[in-house]
């Protein structure tokens, strides 16, 4: 969630130095949005990584990309602590 974050924020500040908007003008971000016509980087990021994923389990030529996503280890076990965090949890 905190490159979400800071995409979004980058975004946004790319958004108003396109418009030529400071924030001290006190745009709303939904009236850039609509002045620029640009798609939300986080719906767009989510996309394309449910587009990978989905060309990634489609293959059948043998190659590891459809093992690793269901992979387990030998010992079943993770480590102690928050376990961090799989590609595949996201999915």
């Amino acid at each position: 969630m905190g490159l979400i974050r800071r995409l979004r924020v980058t975004q946004r500040a790319m958004e108003r130095a396109m418009l030529g908007v400071s924030l001290r003008d006190q745009i709303r971000n939904v009236e850039i949005r609509r002045r620029t016509r640009a798609t939300d980087i986080a719906q767009r990021v989510g996309k394309l990584k449910w587009q990978r994923a989905g060309r990634k389990v489609r293959r059948k030529d043998g190659r590891w990309g459809p093992k690793v996503l269901v992979w387990q280890p030998r010992t079943g076990k993770r480590s102690v602590g928050r376990p961090p965090t799989r590609w595949t949890d996201d999915i």
